[in-house]
């Protein structure tokens, strides 16, 4: 048995990746617990393994006495005195316990421990492989809805993506592969339990870095995302290279590269801007396509006040709020749109100090600390107006 359990576990150690040192103190710890059973009370009986040999020994600590009351704990001075000359009175021998019933108990116990202990060393590197996927994107497929659930493969594990993580009006069926964005991976008694996202932000950041070159080698930054998943997306992005323009690189060629993503979200709209350091500029860029008369930014309370024309209020502000929603969630601020009219009669223009008859602001006058400029997307009337019907 000694022999074939040190191939066992040299075998285990190389094949499994399971420490044999771990497999022999697990062991060890049982056939202790085995030897209490089995000798009754034995809380002076130790177990040890050789693990070059897999040999293991059984002793038990006795107390040198004149006269032995409990032979399980006690030893008389003759006895000690065969083992060793040296020992007195009150001294502490290491006695070794032969016994052939013990040895058939330790062989079942070893082979129990093993099997457990495979099961715990497999599941825990299992877990440790599949926590370094946590905040990433992977292909997984459909296996199975549960109504409340679709239970999701990845390989090894299932991952499991709650109906609230669902993109709104996605029906995705038992069969089917889509990307999914790894939110959490959480340990349990039967193996890693990964937490999966499809309506998630860092999705849509991290699909255009699998498409985007630019993104990978850090050419162009993704500064912020706003996403109603389903719907439409908003994302600010710079170039660290002046001969690169970072929504050029992100939409791709035709609109290649982001139509490949939008294709991925089932048809969400993905607005890309120029992120600016100006909060009054990343503003105006954030309510394209609408145009901007003025925007009055409060920096401290994170708080802007916006004037457009007329005729761009509701494409400012969008179906049902959304395009000002979205672009508050990019800024970080608060954002209150009025328009020219309601700008004129509440005295906005008087206040800002600006004498305003209708014409275009001039760029001293928008308050600024950079030159004025456009939204990044100059769109006609059509484009706009599909904008506002979405």
């Amino acid at each position: 048995m000694n022999e074939e359990l040190r191939l066992a576990l040299d075998m285990l150690e190389k094949e499994k990746k399971i420490s044999k040192q771990a497999l022999i103190e697990a062991i060890e710890l049982s056939l202790q617990t085995a030897c209490k059973n089995h000798f009754g009370s034995a809380d002076n009986v130790h177990v040890s393994m050789n693990p070059d040999t897999a040999v293991f020994s059984v002793l038990a600590d006795k107390t040198v006495v004149e006269k032995v009351g409990d032979k399980s704990t006690e030893i008389s001075l003759e006895e000690a005195h065969e083992m060793d000359p040296s020992y007195t009175l009150g001294d502490v021998v290491q006695v070794p316990i032969d016994s052939k019933s013990f040895s058939r108990i330790a062989a079942q116990n070893a082979k129990g421990v093993i099997v457990q202990k495979i099961r715990e060393e497999e599941r825990k590197n299992l877990f440790e492989e599949y926590y370094a996927m946590s905040k990433k994107i992977f292909t997984a497929l459909v296996e199975k809805n549960t109504g409340r659930a679709l239970i999701m493969n990845l390989g090894k594990v299932d991952g499991y993506l709650a109906e609230a993580e669902q993109i709104p009006g996605e029906n995705l069926t038992p069969g089917q592969r889509a990307k999914v964005y790894v939110v959490e991976v959480k340990d349990s008694p039967k193996g890693p339990k990964l937490m999966l996202s499809r309506t998630h932000p860092e999705l849509v950041r991290k699909l255009f870095f699998e498409e985007v070159s630019e993104l990978r080698e850090g050419i162009v930054e993704i500064k912020s995302i706003a996403r109603e998943a389903g719907s439409r997306t908003k994302m600010a992005v710079i170039s660290n290279e002046e001969d690169v323009d970072a929504v050029g690189a992100c939409v791709g060629l035709n609109g290649n590269r982001v139509n490949t993503i939008v294709e991925e979200l089932r048809g969400e709209k993905i607005d890309i801007i120029n992120y600016d350091e100006n909060p009054a500029y990343l503003i105006e860029n954030s309510l394209s396509p609408a145009k901007v008369i003025a925007v009055i930014a409060d920096p401290d309370n994170k708080e802007a006040l916006v004037i457009v024309p007329d005729n761009q209020l509701s494409l400012a502000i969008g179906k049902e709020g959304q395009n000002a929603r979205l672009a508050a969630k990019l800024t970080n601020y608060k954002i209150d749109i009025k328009s020219e009219s309601q700008a004129q009669e509440q005295g906005i223009f008087d206040e800002m100090g600006i004498d305003y008859h209708g014409e275009s602001l001039e760029e001293e006058d928008l308050g600024y600390d950079e030159d004025y400029e456009d939204a990044p997307y100059e769109e006609g009337e059509e484009e706009a107006e599909a904008y506002e019907e979405e």
